[in-house]
């Protein structure tokens, strides 16, 4: 089965874990879907970005948030005018919840992509862009570990995309 239409479907996990990839691949066999970047609407500032680090300011923790219900209300628009939408951002923490709450529609499968610390740097090693500049692999899979077990989590450390695709809409239809 393609998937639930008008339902959504949050991908999160630490950088490098495949969001941005699995995202796509999933949104691709779903009929009439949309990918939604979270990290388009960090982007979307164009002076007064306050970027995160391992000790956010309130500037930045009040942006990730915005950030956060910016991603939710576009999926639940998309959602409304039947599209299904695969939400992507990192969601550590309280932030999976907290993005969870704002999002209303339903069905809403919640995806954790979990590989191990060692596939996460081998990934960053091999890719053009850099995700780790203030952080380490190891501080965020620690805060990967803490998030609240909501969802699907997958350890991706030996799943090609089209695996962990077809996981998760097995475990989703």
């Amino acid at each position: 089965m393609l998937g639930v239409m008008n339902a959504v479907y949050l991908i999160t996990g630490v950088p490098a874990a495949g969001k941005s990839t699995v995202a796509q691949a999933l949104a691709e066999r779903l009929p009439r879907s949309v990918h939604v970047r979270g990290d388009v609407f960090r982007r979307f500032v164009v002076n007064g970005r306050v970027e995160m680090g391992p000790d956010p300011s309130p500037d930045a923790l009040a942006q990730l948030r915005l950030r956060h219900r910016l991603a939710a209300r576009a999926a639940d628009e998309y959602a409304a005018e039947g599209f299904t939408p695969v939400v992507q951002d990192v969601l550590l923490g309280e932030f999976l919840p907290y993005t969870i709450e704002h999002l209303r529609t339903r069905p809403l499968h919640v995806v954790v992509l979990a590989p191990e610390p060692a596939t996460v740097a081998a990934r960053e090693a091999a890719r053009p862009k850099t995700a780790y500049r203030d952080f380490t692999v190891s501080d965020l899979d620690a805060a990967l570990r803490a998030t609240p077990r909501i969802g699907l989590w997958l350890d991706t450390s030996d799943l090609t995309v089209d695996a962990t695709v077809d996981r998760i809409l097995a475990a989703t239809s």
